[in-house]
């Protein structure tokens, strides 16, 4: 009698886990196709954004840009793609959320908790940054004012710089620092793919450049996530193999003594 009920209670344990996968596989698609859209309207806003001057170009190079409207045209359509690019980033991210609350009901605390801090505090200063960037190009292109000191632009232009490459990249980086971590312990992301991740986000924490290409790292840990994101809800999707019951067992032969069967019985 005592031997039995372990198994019985082992039965419903072993039934949670492909429950569970199964019913993140939803979220988890969704997570992916939408980190994958933030990816390419991130680099596409970034590239038409960072066609306005920089912080080294010099006074002629702000002049010449803002008497030619053709550039501060791009940069107006940058600017416009980045709040479509943190829209993405959002569903990312609360999918993503939902994929880990699924698997982990009961993550860490700590790192749960950042990782939602971390991706708001990203997306806010992100549109700040860009905005500041963008802002004379923008007056200048749609709302016909005449082009501003130079002096103006480039103090504008060194507040976005501050904004998303100081303070916006640190908060991707322990963004990507908690999600790897947290994917890592639901059993998404295998071994390599989370040394890569954690890697990219040790970069994004650490490194001190006004480079825009250091800002690419992110949209690629974005997409190496999305990829394991995929993989998964692949993964659930999958109907789950029919337990084995093992062979039927041989019927009991029939008692041939019983009265009932006996042949001679008046």
């Amino acid at each position: 009698m005592n031997d039995a009920a372990p198994a019985s209670d082992a039965a419903p344990a072993s039934e949670a886990a492909p429950s569970a996968s199964s019913g993140s596989g939803p979220a988890a698609r969704i997570a992916a196709v939408s980190g994958i859209v933030f990816a390419v309207l991130f680099v596409v806003a970034l590239v038409l954004v960072h066609r306005a001057p920089t912080l080294a170009d010099p006074d002629s190079a702000y002049a010449g840009f803002y008497a030619n409207g053709g550039d501060q045209l791009f940069v107006a359509v940058g600017l416009y793609l980045v709040p479509f690019a943190g829209i993405a980033f959002l569903w990312h991210m609360t999918a993503m959320r939902a994929v880990l609350d699924t698997l982990t009901p009961q993550p860490s605390t700590m790192a749960h908790g950042l990782n939602l801090l971390a991706g708001a505090i990203f997306v806010t200063l992100l549109f700040a940054g860009t905005a500041a960037v963008g802002a004379v190009a923008f007056g200048v292109y749609f709302g016909h004012s005449p082009a501003e000191d130079p002096q103006t632009a480039r103090a504008l232009t060194g507040v976005g710089y501050g904004l998303v490459f100081i303070f916006g990249v640190r908060g991707a980086g322990m963004f990507a620092l908690t999600t790897t971590t947290l994917l890592r312990n639901a059993k998404v992301l295998p071994i390599v793919p989370a040394v890569i991740a954690y890697l990219l986000a040790a970069f994004l924490l650490l490194a001190v450049t006004s480079n825009p290409a250091a800002v690419l790292v992110f949209p690629a840990w974005v997409v190496l996530i999305s990829i394991f994101l995929l993989r998964h809800a692949r993964r659930a999707a999958a109907p789950a193999p029919e337990p084995d019951t093992g062979p039927p067992a041989p019927a009991a032969p029939l008692d041939t003594t019983s009265p009932s069967l006996r042949s001679d019985q008046p």
